[in-house]
């Protein structure tokens, strides 16, 4: 075997974008504090993402600062700010971004589909390819990575679209995304139109080819695969597949199927796939919108067999149902880690196992909730120990739960009688409600003298048997403003309780950012 064959023969390797802290934070409900992206920014260099797109630094005072303290601290990933064609944004992107130094990567866009330049943007096309040029000139008197994406690419007519991109390029962009901006392309056209640009575009060589595909039609991840092979070098998308409407590509998705299908897919990638279920839980947990039970590598029926044909084949040799191992993915064969005899180091030790990185002030409270919880369980699972952290991890509460007393049964009204401390000072009052939860929540929409409406509300358990934690998911919304709250306990009306006062103080703290930015 020659040099020259040794060579040709290793796999090519694409690149993970992750965009989880803008696209996928863009999705009701899945807002996310500057602490809380900090979190999710440590654990995505855990898992080793190539870059990740740390928010939109125009958009808010919170997005800029969100962006500006995820550069100063994290290192080793690449940090892309997003911003439109313009000096404004681009001039704003970078003064968030500047302390990635060259890891800083501005990520402007615009426009180029008929649709949007006639009804969106007002422009001709010319002018939105002179625009195009002008931003990323812009952005590279700041920097050399600079990301240039023609947004609604999949329904742009391709010669216009390749003379954008190769303008761009020669403007100085390195890296040219080719967005599916509302998830309206199938594999084989995506591949064509990756194909057009590779073979019509005489300067794609010197940029690196990216896509970024949307849900709307559940083909995410099947057009990114497409896209690989048709010669794209970066993959777009986000933990979970969370993201606007119907999210986007799933990260986890994409990236077991390349390592899965290496055989026909000879491509690699550089993501720790061990911390991915960690990296999943942790999304999760922050935002309170769990993944469906049977989503695909991370939901917790992915590797679950009930047919007894699947469970006998299982017990022959595990690769006749399992395409991947549970282990590969970060899941472990033991799930009970710790009891009420464990110390605060090892409690400290498996939460960083779990992804969780606590401060000290949180890791304590955290401990004290632990052991108050082995007190009551005979078994602790990761999953309580991943509720506790939700719990702990919170915005500055305005409302704090400090006890309920319910009385309800088969006969008689449920009753049920609350102290909050609402902005410093404790209040108290009792309200009737159709069973205990309604008369909980009625007794805190009193005391809190709150209009925000429940919209939906989700109860389950985390763990298997009558001690298990209970835990509580609800949407609430209030004018423009949706948030998700969550609260687990072994008592599900106390879960229901912690559930609604986190909702609660999600609103004021997303009604106060907002006015803290006018």
């Amino acid at each position: 075997m020659t040099r020259k064959d040794s060579k040709a023969e290793q796999p090519r390797i694409i690149r993970i974008f992750d965009t989880t802290l803008r696209d996928g934070e863009q999705a009701p409900g899945n807002s996310m504090n500057i602490e809380e992206k900090l979190r999710i920014a440590k654990q995505l260099q855990k898992l080793n993402v190539d870059v990740f797109e740390a928010g939109f630094p125009i958009a808010s005072e919170g997005d800029f600062e969100a962006v500006k303290l995820i550069a100063q601290t994290i290192k080793g990933p690449q940090i892309a700010g997003l911003c439109r064609s313009s000096d404004k944004d681009i001039d704003r992107a970078w003064e968030a971004l500047k302390y990635a130094g060259e890891r800083g990567r501005i990520h402007t866009f615009i426009a180029t589909s008929d649709i949007h330049m006639q009804y969106k943007l007002r422009m001709e096309p010319g002018k939105v390819l002179e625009a195009a040029v002008k931003a990323v000139k812009r952005a590279r008197s700041y920097t050399a990575n600079v990301e240039f994406s023609c947004e609604d690419a999949t329904r742009t007519r391709l010669p216009f679209m390749a003379e954008v991109v190769e303008a761009v390029i020669d403007a100085g962009a390195t890296t040219v995304n080719i967005p599916d901006t509302v998830g309206y392309t199938v594999p084989n056209e995506y591949y064509n139109i990756i194909r057009y640009l590779k073979e019509n575009v005489p300067n794609i060589e010197k940029a690196v080819i990216s896509v970024h595909c949307h849900n709307d039609l559940g083909l995410a991840v099947a057009n990114s695969l497409a896209a690989i092979q048709a010669g794209a070098g970066q993959v777009e998308c986000t933990v979970n597949g969370i993201g606007e409407r119907a999210g986007n590509c799933s990260m986890e998705e994409i990236v077991m199927a390349l390592r899965t299908r290496h055989d026909i897919l000879p491509y690699t990638t550089s993501i720790v796939t061990e911390q991915i279920v960690p990296t999943s839980r942790l999304l999760s947990n922050i935002t309170g919108i769990m993944v469906q039970p049977n989503k695909a590598i991370v939901g917790a029926n992915a590797f679950a067999h009930e047919s007894g044909i699947h469970q006998h084949g299982m017990l022959m040799d595990k690769s006749t149902y399992e395409i991947m191992t549970p282990e590969s993915v970060g899941l472990t064969a033991s799930a009970m880690v710790l009891g009420k005899h464990s110390g605060r180091h090892a409690f400290k030790k498996r939460l960083e196992e779990l992804g969780h990185d606590l401060d000290e002030e949180m890791l304590n409270q955290a401990f004290d909730r632990f052991k108050a919880l082995a007190d009551q369980k005979k078994e602790v699972f990761d999953e309580d120990l991943e509720a506790i952290v939700a719990d702990e991890a919170r915005e500055e509460e305005t409302i704090r739960l400090e006890h309920i007393t319910v009385t309800c049964g088969s006969f008689g009204v449920a009753t049920a009688t609350v102290q909050l401390e609402v902005a410093g000072k404790p209040v108290r009052t009792a309200e009737l409600g159709d069973g205990p939860v309604d008369a909980t929540l009625k007794a805190i929409k009193k005391l809190t003298k709150t209009r925000a409406k429940l919209v939906q509300f989700n109860v389950g358990s985390i763990t298997g048997g009558t001690d298990a934690q209970g835990e509580v998911t609800m949407r609430v919304a209030e004018g423009n403003h949706t948030v998700i709250g969550k609260g687990s306990s072994t008592d599900i009306v106390e879960a229901s309780a912690k559930a609604y006062v986190h909702a609660l103080n999600r609103l004021a703290c997303k009604q106060k950012r907002l006015q803290d930015a006018i």
